[in-house]
């Protein structure tokens, strides 16, 4: 259903993104933020997934400035090389890929002349908080899981459009005691937890969860029908 395209990011960087369109009008568009594993066949599927709810979806390649084209699975060897992806992308000066995120919001709008929202899975979970606090043109923000969300650092942001925040409740990666502080934080923001491991929306992996991912699912696209309808 999509295409890779290049983007060009504030600093004249290209930015490799997926890109997928629904059939008919665009109802908006959704900026689709990558795990540790890059813009594998699941991120893929998942911006198919809201073309075919009708939105515009880009998912930029947010490895790209250390790695290019970037696919990984799910075992643990994956995980490793994937981890220190994302310590290389956090290490880079300010402002980082946070551009490259804004390209992909940009183009977003273009394409589909309407609101736009991002939603974003694991480091992507983090990195859709921090769009959310930081990026112009966004109209709706869904981080999954985010690692780093429910830390004090970034507890502390403020954002200026709805959240809505998923998190597991037997994520290891994620103590339930830190979430209930982002949420005694962030009374403005929608926070649901799921019965379910960290990666329960992805059926990729062995800690996917189908009745949290599609609760979770039915949840962010009502959210998203709300802000960007």
């Amino acid at each position: 259903m999509g295409k890779m395209v290049s983007l060009i990011s504030a600093d004249g960087g290209v930015v490799p993104a997926y890109v997928a369109q629904p059939t008919g009008a665009p109802r908006g568009a959704v900026v689709v933020l990558q795990e540790i594993f890059g813009v594998n066949s699941h991120i893929r599927e998942v911006a198919d997934g809201y073309a075919a709810e009708g939105y515009v979806a880009v998912a930029p390649a947010t490895f790209h400035r250390v790695q290019p084209e970037v696919a990984l699975g799910y075992s643990e060897a994956d995980m490793g090389v994937g981890f220190g992806y994302k310590t290389a992308v956090e290490a880079l000066p300010a402002p980082g890929v946070m551009p490259d995120i804004q390209a992909a919001i940009d183009h977003a709008a273009n394409l589909s002349g309407g609101k736009v929202g991002i939603v974003g899975y694991c480091w992507g979970g983090l990195l859709t908080w921090r769009a959310a606090s930081t990026l112009q043109g966004l109209s709706a923000a869904v981080p999954y899981y985010g690692g780093g969300v429910t830390t004090e650092a970034e507890i502390a942001r403020q954002t200026s459009v709805p959240v809505l925040a998923h998190f597991a409740e037997e994520d290891h990666w994620i103590p339930m005691p830190s979430v209930t502080a982002f949420k005694q934080a962030h009374p403005e923001v929608t926070v649901w937890t799921y019965p379910a491991h960290h990666g329960f929306n992805c059926d990729q992996r062995g800690s996917w969860h189908a009745p949290s991912a599609q609760l979770a699912r039915s949840r962010t696209l009502a959210f998203f029908a709300q802000h960007l309808g």
